[in-house]
């Protein structure tokens, strides 16, 4: 994902789906890997990113004396942020193809993903942005050399969406943090791009401190991929998601409306995050089909371990033991 070819494969690579009505049925070695892979399901926050990077792409378009308006997508760990990210990126990299065809797009890349490093300076965040296109950068080579590279190649390229994810390693207190987030209100100045970051809990975190921290405030918009409700209002979104969720499974025994009767088991299970639901329905179901009982049921949910976040937070209400009492 980190690399052009990376990231191009995967926004051109057909989106799994489950098998339409009437299908032949797919071998088990074909269930296993779909479930592996399994659908990304459309949520409220890849929607709202979506409709936010389209308009801020038009209205950054022709503007070409200040940075472009920018977005932050913020949550906590687990809650689809990168997913709704790539699959934005997947949007707009296909949008750019159709728009004016594969032959016209050649040598070009709308879309560049970077991942921050850990503690990173300005020199090694430069690289990374170097690394996606494949510039060449020698040990000899100073900061600024490496981002006149970057920007150079960037706008030859006609990049038009940047994503940056990891931001919340960004810490401009520190020395190297402080370089590093000028590094980038520089590129945004220079590159004529829209930018959208990701990280956890980014407003918990020094990123909005200081003078630093103003100027990004000040431009970056925030979509907040929260942990999906068990209730909104008359809404049920958590179970909707478990709805859909199933609706895409490949098992031939399973009874449809299983899980979503388990929703507050799953929500409890969870606490409501998208990436911990989306692991565990995918582990159930490759058990399921690697044990022979093709369903999915609240033993086969029990017996699986979750990541670690998740099982810290879930208790499993047992009931209490009744004393049994004699009389004299």
């Amino acid at each position: 994902m980190t690399a052009w070819d990376g990231f191009q494969t995967f926004a051109t690579t057909p989106v799994v789906a489950p098998p339409p009505p009437g299908a032949p049925p797919r071998s088990l070695e074909e269930r296993l890997a779909y479930h592996s892979r399994f659908v990304t399901v459309r949520t409220p926050a890849i929607d709202a990113l979506a409709k936010n990077v389209r308009t801020l792409m038009i209205l950054g378009r022709h503007q070409t004396v200040t940075a472009r308006p920018s977005l932050i997508v913020t949550g906590p760990a687990g809650a689809g942020k990168t997913t709704a990210l790539l699959q934005v990126g997947r949007a707009c990299h296909l949008a750019h193809t159709r728009r004016h065809g594969p032959t016209a797009t050649a040598g070009q890349a709308p879309v560049a993903y970077v991942l921050v490093p850990p503690a990173a300076s300005a020199k090694t965040l430069a690289t990374e942005f170097a690394r996606y296109l494949g510039i060449p950068v020698t040990a000899g080579m100073s900061q600024a050399q490496i981002t006149n590279a970057v920007c150079h190649t960037y706008t030859a390229a006609r990049v038009q969406l940047v994503m940056i994810d990891e931001i919340h390693r960004l810490n401009p207190r520190t020395t190297t943090g402080a370089q590093s987030a000028d590094l980038i209100k520089d590129l945004t100045e220079r590159i004529g791009a829209t930018f959208v970051y990701a990280g956890i809990d980014v407003t918990t975190t020094p990123l909005f401190t200081g003078v630093r921290g103003a100027q990004l405030a000040g431009r970056a918009s925030l979509i907040d991929c929260a942990a999906f409700p068990s209730r909104l209002g008359d809404e049920e979104p958590f179970r909707d998601l478990i709805t859909a969720m199933e609706g895409a499974l490949d098992l031939r025994r399973h009874r449809p409306g299983t899980l979503p009767k388990l929703a507050p088991y799953l929500h409890e299970r969870t606490a409501g995050r998208i990436g911990s639901l989306a692991r565990l329905i995918r582990q159930a179901a490759i058990t399921a089909l690697t044990d022979g009982t093709e369903r999915i049921t609240k033993t086969t949910l029990d017996a699986i371990r979750l990541d670690h976040l998740a099982e810290q937070h879930y208790r499993p209400h047992t009931r209490p033991r009744s004393r049994s009492t004699s009389t004299p």
